[in-house]
């Protein structure tokens, strides 16, 4: 009786050493149980007011200095496109795709305000969708990767060659701009008011076909760039909607104020309407 107990004890340990090691159950750990200690911050009025309130008052003076910074730049923007052609080319397509009609064209710019150097000179199409199948294709990969293959312009009409010689980095991709302005050059003296500049350019890139516009850009910067009004209209929509969103809780607060924990708003506390 004794060893049949026994053999009966210790083939039940057995079996209860093998289902452990056979388990699925994960180890027992604070990481797998979820009990790590962790803050869990409670969202109550005042610290919800207070927090708009503060991202207010950061994003409203930021937006108002951007702004007055943008405002400060100067630009001066001549559409020449259209003006570059002769009043007798009734055809602009056709007059763009003649080669043998000279291209050169004569521009005069007047300064509107005082514009302190450096000027950045810009070269600038509208309407030019950079998605287009002709855009995405005009491109040599062999040429971007190896130095030897210069000389291969294959699939980058129609910025392939320039008077006989390869264009490197040759296709549109590579003398585009996200932002569709090309920094042509700087003027390095400064431009008062009423000046009048005289500008020589070459009209030859042919944006008739998909309604492009070309344009001159002359430009004065700050220290955050070029003309952005957005950027401060963003801060100034973002910093007011706080300001906004502080006010109507506080009122919310005041007139209709909450007991924080109030266990009466639980669904299962609630009165079932209709009894």
């Amino acid at each position: 009786m004794d060893d049949h107990a026994a053999g009966s004890s210790a083939g039940g340990s057995g079996d209860s050493g093998a289902s452990r090691r056979h388990s699925r159950k994960p180890k027992y750990s604070k990481f797998t149980q979820q009990e790590l200690p962790a803050c869990k911050p409670i969202l109550t009025p005042k610290w919800v007011i207070t927090v708009f309130v503060i991202v207010g008052v950061i994003f409203v003076p930021i937006g108002v200095a951007s702004l007055r910074a943008s405002q400060q730049v100067v630009e001066i923007v001549d559409r020449y496109d259209d003006a570059c052609v002769p009043a007798d080319a009734t055809d602009k397509l056709s007059y763009i795709q003649n080669s043998s009609i000279p291209k050169t064209c004569t521009r005069t710019l007047m300064v509107t305000k005082d514009m302190k150097q450096p000027i950045f000179v810009y070269y600038q199409l509208d309407n030019f969708y950079q998605n287009h199948r002709r855009y995405v294709k005009s491109r040599n990969d062999v040429q971007l990767r190896d130095a030897s293959k210069a000389n291969d312009t294959a699939n980058c009409d129609p910025e392939a060659t320039a008077n006989g010689q390869p264009i490197v980095p040759c296709g549109l991709i590579a003398w585009t701009l996200p932002t569709f302005r090309k920094l042509y050059g700087r003027i390095h003296v400064d431009l008062k008011a009423n000046d009048t500049i005289t500008v020589r350019l070459e009209n030859n890139y042919n944006t008739y076909s998909f309604s492009g516009k070309k344009k001159l850009v002359l430009s004065t910067a700050t220290w955050l760039g070029g003309k952005n009004d957005f950027l401060g209209f963003a801060y100034l929509s973002v910093g007011g909607l706080c300001f906004f969103l502080a006010f109507a809780f506080t009122l919310l607060y005041l007139i209709k104020p909450r007991k924080l924990g109030d266990n009466n708003y639980l669904s299962w506390n609630r009165t079932p309407t209709g009894r």
